[in-house]
């Protein structure tokens, strides 16, 4: 199952960026980086992108979007314009890229923007809002006990938070199944979820180096 889709999800929007955009703004990260050009940490996408765009059509323009470390083609779907993107990393932001303007956050802290994301969506249903928060987390901090507490908060609570699982097996660089002891990993049907493999390591641009 690469791509998994709640039922009763409507497409809310049109998405103009395609995979292509999204692979070469990241390769001209990738050469500014290896050129030295870039004196930070940076966090590259590829092979994810397809799923991405999918997801994005049921995402408002409005809605508000949290993200982890590897946020540069969540950032460019949702609106920030490349300019604006590629200015953020090259002063070094490449793992918390932010805009107020364009309701996005991003953290480099693992499950640190589940808290925020359940505070937002609380705040919209109290504000009668019809805009939704959207959570993008990866396999690993789905199993943090952070993770399932705000869960269970937003749906007991009914609050507009629509949670993505963003799959790549990892937790870092170990299995996640081999970090949490587990033989399968199951999500609730309520969830957007899709698996996909990174053609990029954790950070910079060397090659991947799992832990047994």
């Amino acid at each position: 199952m690469n791509l998994f889709v709640p039922k009763n999800k409507k497409k809310v929007r049109k998405i103009n960026i395609n995979k292509s955009n999204i692979q070469n703004f990241e390769k001209e990260i990738y050469d500014l980086f290896n050129q030295g050009k870039i004196p930070y940490p940076i966090h590259l996408t590829k092979g994810n992108e397809e799923s991405l765009i999918n997801i994005f059509h049921y995402i408002d323009k409005k809605d508000w979007v949290f993200c982890s470390w590897r946020n540069h083609a969540h950032a460019l779907l949702h609106g920030i314009s490349k300019e604006s993107l590629k200015s953020q990393i090259l002063n070094g932001k490449s793992m918390y890229v932010s805009s107020k303007k364009h309701r996005f956050l991003s953290s480099s802290i693992a499950g640190g923007i589940i808290p925020i994301s359940l505070g937002v969506a609380l705040g919209l249903k109290r504000k009668k809002s019809k805009q939704r928060a959207w959570l993008f987390i990866g396999d690993m901090t789905s199993q943090m006990g952070l993770f399932h507490e705000a869960y269970k908060y937003s749906r007991n609570f009914n609050l507009p938070l629509e949670i993505v699982i963003e799959d790549n097996g990892k937790s870092v660089k170990t299995d996640t199944k081999k970090v949490w002891n587990l033989k399968k990993i199951d999500f609730p049907k309520d969830l957007f979820y899709y698996k996909y493999k990174l053609a990029y390591p954790p950070f910079g641009t060397g090659k991947w180096v799992t832990f047994k």
